[in-house]
């Protein structure tokens, strides 16, 4: 049994059965089965993610008892084959079918002809096959060429239009660049960019942050330059959230969602190791793996909070310069790094919102007069964003918007909304 197919099936049964991490669940089956080719496995789980509705479209027309009654197991193994065949050019048909047939031999025992069948009509019809109709709707016909929940796509037709919505849903099944973040506290962007491209990497300057780089080439987290601290690995625009909290030397800092922590260390970055910033977190064992980067990037100005930021502390009232509120969101401006989002339901968003909006007010009082809150998320939802916004300061008169951004993928990075308020 080819083994890279093996591990793609496994991260894609234990995101469907399980609701894991396509990221995280790659990363565990990957070092667990060691394939020869991890990219290959890379490629067919986030393909078969970013299309998954696209790809049941077609299958669908080929099952006569429909697919409801297809096992998952079976539905995911056809999932795979038929990605190979319509996106893989690199891969053969003949092994597209047999490499998935072997593999049904053992993950679908007893149903490896009815696999074979399948895939095999696939390849005589794939020309004849009838796309999404949009004449049941916009909103239907992108939920299934995109392969997002048609809510999604409701939910920004409504906000930004047809046109908007379709630039969205394109960038946001495309595989991001890679962007780092320079630690300017041990080299400079052009010390930095020089000693990569000796290494053999291709590096390009971000048009977002000017600490940033756009990086291509492999085993870059196993290259001196990272193990010495001298970079992490983060999106261009989350980057811009700390650019924009604009933290300096002595600052007071109040970080109020701060694992994983890239926006905490960036911070830190800015503050070259004067000065304290408070990155609290609900979670210890996230709080852990932020103390082990912060050591590898050498920043020693952070002190790290168990906290449920819904409620304040009330030791540190009034006492911060910056305060940052990078708040749990739906992260529907991060599809095209963790596609499994696309197929999430709305049925918690009022809850999320409610979570959001007592996160943001508890943060404002950590503001001092004439400092700083900065208020972000990685969505593309005005419920989420704009709107928070304006319920925030009905309720907190004293806060004055400076500066509000919202990024979306089609222009090169993460989809986040960023809005920085000073309090009079």
């Amino acid at each position: 049994m080819d083994l890279n197919r093996k591990t793609a099936f496994q991260v894609l049964m234990d995101v469907e059965k399980n609701g894991a991490y396509s990221n995280l669940s790659l990363n565990s089956f990957i070092s667990r089965n060691n394939p020869d080719s991890p990219a290959f496995v890379r490629e067919l789980v986030y393909g078969v993610l970013k299309n998954k509705y696209l790809l049941d479209w077609y299958i669908g027309q080929l099952v006569k008892t429909g697919l409801s009654k297809v096992k998952k197991p079976d539905l995911m193994l056809l999932r795979i084959g038929a990605y190979q065949l319509s996106f893989m050019n690199s891969v053969p048909e003949f092994a597209a079918v047999n490499e998935t047939v072997n593999l049904a031999k053992k993950e679908a025992r007893g149903r490896e002809g009815f696999i074979n069948g399948v895939l095999r009509s696939y390849i005589r019809n794939r020309n004849n096959l009838k796309g999404p109709d949009r004449s049941r709707g916009t909103a239907h016909y992108f939920s299934v060429l995109y392969s997002v929940e048609p809510w999604i796509a409701e939910l920004w037709i409504k906000a930004y239009g047809e046109e908007k919505t379709e630039e969205i849903l394109k960038a946001s099944n495309q595989t991001p660049q890679l962007s780092i973040r320079v630690n300017i506290m041990k080299t400079s962007v052009p010390q930095l960019k020089e000693r990569l491209t000796d290494l053999g990497f291709e590096v390009f300057d971000s048009h977002f942050s000017r600490r940033a780089l756009l990086v291509r080439g492999s085993r870059l987290m196993e290259s001196e330059p990272y193990c010495e601290g001298m970079f992490s690995v983060q999106d261009q625009a989350s980057v811009m959230v700390s650019d924009m909290l604009g933290a300096a030397p002595g600052d007071r800092v109040i970080d109020v969602c701060a694992a994983p922590g890239g926006k905490t260390f960036a911070t830190a970055e800015l503050m070259a190791g004067e000065g304290v910033i408070y990155a609290m977190d609900k979670y210890e064992h996230k709080l852990k793996l932020m103390e082990a980067q912060s050591q590898r990037a050498g920043l020693n100005n952070i002190r790290l909070i168990l906290r449920d930021s819904r409620k304040p502390d009330t030791n540190l009232t009034e006492c911060a310069d910056k305060v940052l509120a990078d708040v749990p969101c739906s992260g529907l401006g991060v599809i095209r790094r963790k596609p499994e989002i696309k197929y999430k339901d709305n049925k918690d968003m009022d809850e999320l919102i409610l979570r959001q909006h007592e996160i943001l007010c508890s943060s404002a009082q950590y503001v001092r007069r004439g400092g700083v809150l900065v208020y972000s998320t990685c969505t593309i939802n005005p419920a989420e964003n704009d709107e928070q916004i304006v319920n925030f300061l009905k309720e907190n008169g004293e806060f004055r918007i400076v500066q509000k951004k919202q990024l979306f993928p089609e222009e090169g990075t993460d989809g986040f909304f960023m809005c920085k308020m000073r309090k009079e």
